[in-house]
């Protein structure tokens, strides 16, 4: 039987490693559909943009889903990415560690479309399924966000994916 990997993506956090409620809905997604079967893997290391605090965004992203009553044994191996391309690019080692592995890609609803362009180029071997968390936040916020991602997707329709 093909291994059930969860991947959640990683998000901001404050300076202080307090986990955002972007990372929390991910979070809190990866801890309700998670089996005694899945092996999680938590992204995310530092980044001006997401991640400024001492340990890399994965650690509390772990921290989290231990506290919540996932086991220690469920946890490979953390991508300590800067980017989304960075996080399927570091996903290649851990997952190649897994013959035909079932992959699951936990972010939010809003970078769903980017997160599947990408992993899907990066990724292509592999059996991938996408989710996207309902994010929950502010509609300016909210607003912002789709702003960036669609300005994101369009380069990469553009230009393609460079890792």
């Amino acid at each position: 039987m093909n291994k059930n990997i969860l991947v959640v993506l990683g998000s901001p956090n404050s300076p202080e490693g307090e986990l955002s409620a972007i990372s929390k809905s991910r979070l809190n997604y990866c801890k309700t559909v998670f089996t005694k079967d899945n092996l999680i893997v938590c992204t995310g290391g530092w980044g001006d943009h997401f991640n400024t605090a001492k340990l890399a965004h994965a650690h509390y992203a772990k921290t989290y889903l231990i506290e919540n009553g996932i086991l220690e044994s469920a946890f490979l191996d953390f991508a300590l990415s800067k980017h989304t391309v960075d996080d399927a690019v570091k996903l290649i080692p851990i997952l190649g560690a897994f013959k035909n592995p079932n992959v699951t890609v936990i972010t939010s609803d809003y970078h769903l479309e980017r997160v599947t362009l990408i992993f899907t180029e990066i990724l292509k071997t592999y059996n991938l399924k996408f989710i996207g968390v309902a994010s929950n936040l502010d509609k300016p916020e909210y607003d912002a966000l789709v702003q960036h991602e669609k300005k994101r997707v369009k380069a990469i329709k553009e230009n393609g994916l460079y890792y």
